[in-house]
Formats: C-alpha cells, structure tokens, sequence
C-alpha cells in the first residue's frame, strides 16, 4: 500500500495471500489482511477510492465478508 500511495496509484486489490495451495488458514488471513488495510487508511485518510480483495471461491469471501463485517461493524 505504501508503493501504491507513493506513486498516486488510488486504487488496489489483493488476493487472499497463501490461503490455497499453501494453506494458510483463510480465517486468519482475513483477520490480518482486514486490520492491516485498516490500520493503513486510518495513518494515511483520503489517500484510496477503492481497496478491494480479489478472492478464489465463496467460502474464502464469506469469510472476509465477515471479517470486515465484524472489524468495521457494518454490513457489505
């Protein structure tokens, strides 16, 4: 996110990092990925119009979906 920001690029998307063929557990990841984005937009406001999750299959979307429904307590 920093090389994004330093470089004007406003928007970026990630994958849910190491969760398929390496098996890292989806629910932990989605527990990183979601405070770590946040964390970074909290130090740095108004630098992003979109910062999203590409993700492999329903399962690893609910699992963010509830993630960030339970970090930001609202509903996407």
């Amino acid at each position: 996110m920093k090389l994004a920001r330093d470089n004007g690029i406003r928007s970026i998307a990630f994958p849910s990092i190491s969760t398929g063929v390496y098996s890292f557990p989806v629910e932990l990841a989605a527990k990183i990925a979601v405070r770590t984005v946040a964390r970074f937009l909290q130090e740095n406001p108004g630098q992003f119009d979109l910062v999203e999750w590409v993700l492999f299959d329903s399962h690893t979307e609910s699992v963010y979906e509830a993630e960030v429904t339970l970090y930001y307590n609202i509903r996407i």
